[in-house]
């Protein structure tokens, strides 16, 4: 002990007087990730060297200091069992992930309709190739309503339940806060060893703040010293959520100390079907990374629809193509830089909105977020004006696509739903049609009246003089222009998405896109 003691001091020594040299502080925040900056230290100590570190599927470069490389966890992380509490659309799917990954999962949630479908092999909620994997994995699936049976048994859980917007927009640990408790409560009756992981998105500062002080005090224990506690949430979306959790583009940890990102990387690498880079850091800097990664795709996405409205006033200019030339430029890459429609679902508005709220209430100016959301309503009422601009009297118009995006039953903040109330403002009869968000539509619009649901696409774009396509659906792409035709009179197809052809369309076709200038006389293929 004494002749390692020697070493690391000697070590220490070396590092320090690396830092020393370049004229700069190095302040190291013990069990809260804040270590320097690897690649710099790397170049200038010659204590620090390039150390890959695979764990499973995941391949993760680390630079760390060889000595002061923590212990692994003893266990193997195939020999974890996990429990994830929330059954909802993401926290079905992980506890699926998980067990189609080799790992004992134990699901927690108060609706026992939840629980019972688990415990039967099905699905709890719908979600494309959930019901599959739970099907084939359903030996390694159990669930319940008590949470401390579950925390007994199980090495690490996963707290995936709802934050809620308040008023102002921040979200609120009501439920993350319940978890708590119950896990805390749990851990003061455990001696073992216990990783809590937080994947709700919350706050920053929540994690460190609110959530561990509950588990501190419910339990009597040291967050570090007796049970472990990370910040790690998804960056996915519903319709492709057990694919995006499989293929992720980076992990995010927030970790209280490094033997809990330790044992969370290497749980997280096993359900990883390619290698990602990881991001390991404290918890609040972990929180707003969160945040603000989906705050910087809705300026992307508002960005991308401004283009798209001056592409349309513009001869022969088309946002599609200007859009892929810019998006070859690396500091701009072409995702979410299609202009075409507002955006919407569960997570884009609320995070956006958390993050403005945030600054507000930091004293610092939100232009750049607000903007966005003025964008994003901006191109919902730019729709709408397209449509009533081409309505004939006593014509109808149809929305296709009701849920937020492809692949999905999710109708919250859809675009299509906006629309719907945007023209029923006005009084504009409307026929609706979704392959698979109806009923979700239906609760949604109970309260407006002359709107009619439709059985088919078909069926829609047959009763109606206006036809707006929300969601690339594929049942939309089937479309074809013998649907539109019409002996009363031209009907207007408003193509948001650019999926139908246009050259096939007759004459008795108006055919309109998103982004698309009027055609010149000198138009030609080539421009």
């Amino acid at each position: 002990m004494t002749l390692f003691l020697g070493r690391l001091r000697q070590s220490e020594s070396c590092w320090l007087s690396g830092w020393k040299r370049r004229e700069k502080l190095v302040s190291i925040e013990k069990d809260r990730g804040n270590r320097p900056n690897p690649l710099d230290l790397a170049k200038n100590s010659g204590n620090f060297r390039q150390k890959p570190m695979t764990f499973g599927k995941l391949g993760a470069l680390s630079l760390r200091h060889p000595l002061l490389e923590p212990r692994v966890s003893e266990m193997s992380a195939s020999n974890y069992h996990l429990a994830v509490v929330g059954l909802g659309k993401l926290g079905a799917c992980m506890a699926a992930v998980f067990a189609d990954n080799d790992f004992d999962v134990t699901g927690v949630d108060l609706n026992e309709t939840f629980v019972a479908a688990l415990n039967n092999g099905k699905a709890p909620v719908d979600e494309t190739g959930l019901s599959a994997m739970i099907a084939e994995n359903s030996g390694r699936l159990r669930a319940t309503t008590e949470i401390g049976e579950a925390i007994q048994k199980c090495d690490a859980s996963f707290i995936i339940v709802p934050t809620p917007s308040d008023e102002r927009g921040i979200f609120t640990t009501k439920y993350v806060e319940a978890v708590a408790k119950g896990i805390g409560k749990a851990l003061k009756e455990k001696s073992t060893y216990h990783l809590v992981v937080v994947t709700s998105t919350v706050m920053p500062g929540d994690t460190g703040s609110v959530i561990q002080t509950i588990l501190e005090d419910e339990s009597g224990k040291k967050c570090g010293a007796d049970f472990g506690l990370c910040y790690s949430p998804e960056f996915i979306a519903l319709g492709t959520v057990i694919r995006d959790m499989q293929n992720p583009d980076f992990l995010l940890i927030g970790e209280a100390d490094t033997r809990s990102g330790d044992m969370l990387e290497s749980i997280l690498a096993k359900t990883h079907k390619k290698t990602c880079p990881v991001t390991r850091m404290n918890f609040v800097n972990a929180e707003l990374a969160k945040i603000a990664v989906n705050t910087y795709v809705t300026t992307k996405i508002s960005y991308a629809n401004m283009l798209a409205q001056v592409c349309e006033t513009l001869p022969d200019a088309d946002a599609d193509v200007v859009s892929h030339a810019i998006g070859k430029d690396s500091r701009i890459g072409g995702k979410y830089l299609k202009g075409a429609l507002a955006y919407g679902g569960p997570c884009f508005p609320r995070d956006n909105q958390a993050f403005a709220a945030m600054a507000r209430k930091n004293g610092i100016s939100a232009i750049l977020a607000e903007a966005t959301e003025q964008q994003n309503q901006s191109q919902r009422s730019h729709l709408c004006q397209l449509a009533r601009n081409h309505l004939p009297e006593s014509g109808k118009v149809a929305i296709l696509g009701l849920s937020y995006k492809p692949g999905t039953v999710v109708v919250d903040c859809s675009p299509g739903l906006e629309i719907v109330r945007e023209l029923r403002s006005e009084k504009i009869p409307l026929i609706l049609y979704d392959p698979k968000a109806m009923d979700n539509a239906r609760r949604e619009l109970k309260t407006l009246e002359q709107i009619e649901f439709a059985s088919s696409a078909v069926e829609a774009v047959k009763g109606a003089s206006v036809i707006i396509i929300t969601v690339s659906w594929d049942e939309f792409k089937g479309l074809k222009a013998e649907h539109f035709n019409s002996e009363d009179g031209q009907k207007t197809i408003i193509d948001c998405w650019r999926i139908l052809d246009e050259a096939s369309m007759s004459e008795t076709v108006r055919y309109l896109t998103v982004g698309r200038g009027p055609k010149s006389s000198h138009h030609s293929k080539n421009n």
